[in-house]
């Protein structure tokens, strides 16, 4: 659905803000907080800063509009801030032949996407190779989007999901990432303090050194761990910037290079 879309029933009467939660995939109180222009002017400057552009259709342009809108209606001040004290964020995490570019609202993603660099290796055959995302750089990837996230089944299940076709083999490895997923979500689900539970970054630093075998990510790997994650999450949704938001990025990016 395209930003128009999404603000057009704003259009006519405006009688309440447009919210984070109308325009993004988020949750808790971020859903609820109307988007203030000094919001979509940090994103601006954050993806400018790191992209060398303001993306068309992007985040950052689809705040911009929001908070256009909330301001002309008189819902929101023109100095008005709602990201909160983790404030906005456009970060890059490198792979070799690809970034993988996480923007941010008040710690929650709002959006994420991969693009190719340039990688110099001899040969075309394995330059196209080198070029493709494997699946544990993208649990890597995923330790740098969520990594202050808590470990919960969803996301256990995801990393086995991905484990399994990483490797080839169904059965869980003692000591290896499942194991300590499920490990860590179990603990944290008897965890009262959230500040002690074990985040997706101590599990997933390191991904690929801790695989015993990794490979390309495919169409295929992104559907099962995205699969595995949506059964064991009660809200029946993927995490946005997650372990299937994650492989399926690396996916999209493998399929381009063989295009």
């Amino acid at each position: 659905m395209s930003q128009e879309q999404q603000v057009r029933p704003h259009e006519k009467q405006q009688e309440e803000p447009i919210k984070y939660g109308d325009v993004f995939d988020v949750s808790s109180d971020l859903a609820q907080k109307p988007i203030a222009p000094e919001d979509a002017n940090m994103m601006q400057s954050a993806e400018t800063r790191v992209l060398g552009r303001t993306l068309p259709g992007g985040v950052a342009a689809s705040m911009q509009s929001a908070a256009t809108m909330n301001e002309r209606a008189g819902l929101v001040g023109h100095r008005d801030v709602s990201a909160g004290d983790r404030g906005v964020t456009v970060t890059e995490t490198q792979v070799p032949g690809t970034r993988i570019i996480t923007e941010s609202v008040g710690g929650q993603v709002v959006g994420q996407y991969a693009e190719a660099t340039p990688v110099a290796v001899a040969g075309a055959a394995q330059a196209q190779d080198s070029n493709k995302i494997t699946i544990g750089e993208a649990l890597e990837a995923t330790a740098h989007t969520v990594g202050d996230k808590p470990v919960e089944q969803s996301d256990a299940a995801a990393i086995q999901a991905a484990e399994v076709r990483a490797t080839g083999n169904n059965v869980i490895s003692p000591g290896g990432l499942a194991a300590a997923a499920q490990s860590a979500a179990a603990y944290n689900a008897a965890c009262q303090r959230d500040e002690e539970k074990i985040k997706m970054a101590d599990i997933l630093s390191g991904a690929t050194a801790k695989l015993p075998a990794d490979k390309a990510a495919t169409r295929q790997d992104a559907g099962g761990v995205a699969g595995a994650e949506v059964r064991n999450n009660p809200g029946a949704s993927a995490t946005p910037g997650g372990v299937a938001a994650s492989v399926a990025a690396a996916a999209r990016l493998n399929e381009s290079v063989n295009n």
